[in-house]
């Protein structure tokens, strides 16, 4: 690492990241992205607040951190569902 690059922020630990992330999905991008994203996907930097969306999780992450390089933590949510998958039955479905 030469002078002019900056240490790498610590990662925060899981549960607060996820908190953290879905607290500034309720507050700021909920209501941007419900009606017309239903099953696209969101992937949110928890320090800056930015966000991005697409239809896989893998190009929402990646225009995310075209735009934040510097992102750290990164929390993700698939529109309309609890979680972005999982093994099993039951649904995945947000009850609205």
């Amino acid at each position: 690492m030469t002078h002019a690059q900056t240490p790498p922020r610590p990662r925060r630990p899981k549960d607060e990241t996820t908190r953290l992330g879905d607290a500034i999905y309720e507050r700021d991008i909920k209501r941007q992205v419900e009606a017309d994203h239903d099953g696209e996907y969101v992937a949110v930097d928890v320090d800056s607040g930015s966000w991005a969306i697409s239809d896989d999780l893998r190009t929402a992450a990646g225009c995310l951190r075209a735009q934040c390089p510097e992102a750290v933590d990164v929390w993700s949510i698939r529109v309309g569902y609890r979680v972005i998958g999982s093994v099993g039955g039951g649904s995945l479905r947000r009850s609205r």
